[in-house]
Order: C-alpha cells, then sequence, then structure tokens
C-alpha cells in the first residue's frame, strides 16, 4: 500500500464511520419517536432497534499473508429489535389496558436512548474532525508546494 493509499485510507474509515453513526442516530430518533406506541402493525407495543457495526477489512492484492489485511473502515451489519421484554405499566383507563389496568409499553427507555444519542454524536463529531483535520493538512501542503 503505497502513502498515497495510506493518507485516503484514514478518509475512507472516517467516512464510513460518519455514515454508520447517522444511521446509528435514525435509528436513536425512530426509538424516542415510537416510546409510547403500544400497537404496531405486527401487533404489540414496538420494540427497541439497536444498529449493528462490523469492521470493514481490506486485502492487499500483493499478496494473502495476514500482514496484508488492512481495517478499511466500518459498515452497519444489521438493525435487530431488542429481545428485552416490553415494560408493563399500570394505566387504567387505557385504550390497550388489560382487565386490571396493565399495559404493555415499549421496551424504550429515554434516558437511554439519549445517552446513546450522545456516544453517537461524538464519534460523529470525532470523525468530522478528522476529515477537517486531513483537509487543512492538504491546503498547507498545497501551499508549501506553490511557493
Amino acid at each position: 500500500m503505497s502513502m498515497f493509499d495510506k493518507v485516503f485510507s484514514a478518509l475512507d474509515i472516517s467516512a464510513s464511520g460518519l455514515s454508520a453513526e447517522r444511521m446509528r442516530m435514525k435509528v436513536i430518533a425512530n426509538n424516542i419517536a415510537n416510546a409510547q406506541v403500544t400497537e404496531t402493525p405486527d401487533g404489540g407495543p414496538y420494540k427497541r432497534q439497536q444498529v449493528e457495526f462490523a469492521s470493514e477489512l481490506r486485502r492487499s492484492m500483493i499478496g494473502r499473508s495476514s500482514k496484508d489485511v488492512n481495517l478499511s473502515g466500518v459498515k452497519v451489519k444489521g438493525i435487530t429489535e431488542s429481545k428485552e421484554p416490553p415494560n408493563i405499566m399500570y394505566i387504567p383507563g387505557h385504550p390497550k389496558a388489560d382487565e386490571e389496568g396493565f399495559v404493555q409499553m415499549p421496551n424504550v427507555s429515554i434516558s437511554k436512548e439519549m445517552v446513546d444519542l450522545m456516544a453517537a454524536s461524538r464519534s460523529y463529531e470525532a470523525n468530522t474532525a478528522v476529515i477537517s483535520t486531513f483537509r487543512k493538512m492538504t491546503e498547507r501542503a498545497l501551499n508549501i508546494i506553490r511557493r
């Protein structure tokens, strides 16, 4: 891998991180928006969704040994539903309440979603900072070459 490829590899990694964290924030926003939905088309309350990430590997075309494998970013492996049971709340008079007044509510915790959103936002900002720093370094290098 040439020096040129290594430099742009860092940009590819940051770009894939931006894309993955953007998807994570969309899923979190969806969870928050559905935190009170007690009836879905599938029946039952909304189930919290989670993003699964996987690292991407790139093999060098030069050889096939383990030293020729490089990390090249992250990708969204999939979006899965949480296996946690629904929250049971006592809300007599609710249209979905059972005969004892209990309602099955989504297994979404707003505070947990907000913590996850902050973590995703910070990761997004870190990847943005890498790209911004790369841009500034490139501008400085071009200014040096022009002189």
